[in-house]
């Protein structure tokens, strides 16, 4: 399959609830070398997302944002690498050496990832938070190449369930 297809889903989210089921979905479909950037307006729940990602991930404890260590490692059902890169140039993530967390056996998942743009690998899911009411949020999820793509089509085609169904 063509690295360069992408495939868009535009998720609703009334809740918080909403939004870990759609967490939920995602940590499920997980695979090591998973990579996901995160973007969206400050207050958006990107941690919030991250927090619920990790906990259907089977990360035990609190995970929270990396604002100063930039990244955090976590054990689940896979290595999850939280990382934030709010604060750090472009030069500086690439003197991180992120192609060993991005091509390795764990979950990437990166926090203001527009900010590296050029250093994501070509393949893989980009989530952009969108604030529309107090509770209210557009989740705009992209998927670019494979399995990012096939996952917006199948989230797309089923929905994401709540937990029960």
């Amino acid at each position: 399959m063509d690295n360069n297809v992408e495939s868009v889903l535009k998720y609703h989210s009334y809740s918080l609830e909403d939004t870990e089921r759609l967490a939920a979905a995602l940590a499920a479909a997980s695979v090591p070398g998973t990579v996901i950037g995160l973007d969206g307006d400050l207050g958006a729940g990107k941690t919030a997302f991250s927090q619920r990602f990790a906990r259907h991930l089977g990360v035990e404890g609190i995970v929270n944002s990396p604002t100063f260590t930039i990244i955090k490692e976590y054990e689940g059902r896979l290595p999850l690498y939280h990382m934030d890169v709010y604060r750090i140039s472009v030069q500086e993530a690439d003197e991180l050496g992120l192609d060993e967390y991005f091509y390795g056996q764990g979950v990437c998942l990166v926090e203001w990832s527009s900010i590296i743009a050029e250093l994501m690998p070509p393949r893989h899911l980009h989530i952009y938070m969108e604030t529309v009411g107090p509770d209210e949020r557009i989740i705009t999820v992209t998927g670019t190449g494979a399995p990012y793509d096939e996952w917006c089509r199948t989230l797309e085609q089923n929905g994401v369930k709540k937990n029960d169904e």
